[in-house]
């Protein structure tokens, strides 16, 4: 039995938050009841959403998990009845989002002892709902991960299968191979993939050693802007399928990996499942997983940020002026977040970060400020080093003060996982909704029936 579902700060079903004037409910997520929603094109940060700390001193996350929900309903589009969904745990461990997805009856794809250990400690996820997808691992985090039940494990090199054959001999054994990444953010085929040249021989060293290899994994990038890599990437499965029949293996396993994007992801999704169905056209017994980690997380957070300094550029006086240099921003803002924190994603995920006003003059009636001109502004993190710059060059207001609040969406993704505490700066903190309505029921069901 896993702890109760509410042993986490949990906002209500329809928060309201208070700063200076007025509070206002969530209303931006659906308000039908389908059972298959489709995602809410922004959080319901949108709107007026108010300030959930007392002094401002830290910044927030808000996290819709009617969002997560809407979007693990969306993997549906990817078309096979048999692809399951293993959430990749590195984009975005936050307990209660791996609550909320294992209730919904997800996977989980796992990269080390720390993330296995932490599926585990939810409560109530069997190990066999976890692939250890790393292909290059630590003989102890082997060791550790056949203590716990955990079998599934991928492979692109001899060395690791020396490693499993002496520590987990009962594995099961996905081989990793190596696609065309070139239109990913994040080319993970830098890292890891065996060569489709080398995949006889390492199925040839796997089988000598009695290993039970079942099938093919592939990864084409996180954050992939090319639908047909996937296409790609199958037909270099196929090969591989038919390069382990050669060696006397069976495989009814094919892991599509993750590189899902919110903005192609239809596309995506047609483009894999024509790519199955013309070089897998019998399926029988096969078991297709895929890894979706930022699709499901990624504008599912909306951080909120204070603005605790701000100075007009080469200017002793407070007073700012709209610059007739555009490219030179006017005025430079600090905020309670940067680059060391949650913006590291600007840094190692290439992300570009874009804010939207949520408070002028501390007030939530933005209507008044209607008209204000925007002046060329930049944002900058709260530590002392230079590189801490969250937005080189951007638009705000001028009426913007120190005590206001600004926001920025889709910060869901590979964010608060890889956030340290530089200069002594405290992570930010995550503040949960379910959201509103029959979402916020539905959220709040799966997440009680898992607990039960």
């Amino acid at each position: 039995m896993c702890t109760s579902p509410l042993s986490l700060p949990f906002l209500s079903a329809t928060p309201t938050f208070k700063f200076g004037k007025a509070s206002s409910k969530v209303s931006t997520l659906r308000k039908d009841s389908s059972p298959m929603p489709r995602r809410p094109s922004s959080s319901p940060i949108s709107v007026k959403y108010g300030v959930n700390t007392r002094d401002g001193s830290s910044a927030y996350l808000a996290l819709s998990l009617s969002m997560v929900r809407a979007s693990v309903h969306e993997t549906a589009l990817l078309g096979d009845s048999r692809l399951l969904s293993y959430t990749a745990v590195k984009c975005n461990p936050d307990p209660y989002v791996l609550r909320l997805l294992a209730a919904l009856g997800t996977g989980f794809d796992c990269a080390s002892h720390g993330e296995i250990s932490q599926v585990l400690g939810v409560g109530g996820i069997d190990p066999s709902r976890i692939i250890f997808a790393n292909p290059c691992k630590a003989t102890s985090f082997i060791r550790q991960a056949a203590k716990m039940g955990v079998d599934m494990m991928t492979f692109d090199n001899a060395d690791e299968l020396y490693k499993i054959a002496r520590v987990h001999p009962r594995a099961k054994l996905v081989i990793r191979i190596l696609t065309d990444d070139s239109k990913s953010l994040c080319r993970l085929g830098l890292k890891f993939g065996a060569p489709l040249v080398a995949v006889p021989d390492l199925l040839a060293k796997a089988k000598e050693l009695g290993l039970d290899v079942i099938g093919v994994s592939f990864h084409v990038g996180s954050g992939c802007y090319d639908p047909n890599a996937f296409s790609d990437a199958v037909m270099r499965a196929r090969s591989a399928f038919d390069m382990g029949a050669e060696v006397g293996y069976k495989f009814n396993f094919l892991d599509v990996g993750g590189g899902f994007e919110d903005a192609d992801f239809e596309d995506k999704a047609k483009v894999l499942s024509g790519a199955i169905e013309r070089y897998f056209p019998s399926r029988e017994g096969l078991r297709i997983i895929a890894e979706p980690g930022r699709f499901y997380v990624s504008a599912a957070f909306t951080l909120v940020a204070n603005i605790i300094a701000r100075r007009a550029r080469g200017s002793s006086s407070d007073v700012i002026t709209e610059s007739s240099d555009s490219s030179q921003p006017s005025v430079m803002y600090y905020i309670n977040d940067g680059v060391y924190g949650s913006f590291n994603c600007i840094m190692f995920d290439h992300q570009e970060v874009q804010p939207f006003v949520l408070t002028m003059g501390k007030s939530f009636d933005l209507e008044r400020f209607a008209g204000t001109p925007v002046v060329p502004s930049s944002i900058w993190g709260p530590t002392c080093d230079s590189i801490d710059c969250v937005c080189p060059l951007t638009s705000l207001p001028p009426a913007l003060e120190v005590g206001d609040y600004l926001g920025f969406r889709g910060m869901g993704a590979y964010t608060t996982c890889a956030a340290s505490q530089f200069n002594g700066f405290q992570r930010s903190l995550v503040r949960y909704t379910s959201g509103i309505g029959p979402d916020s029921r539905a959220v709040r069901r799966a997440l009680q029936l898992f607990a039960a």
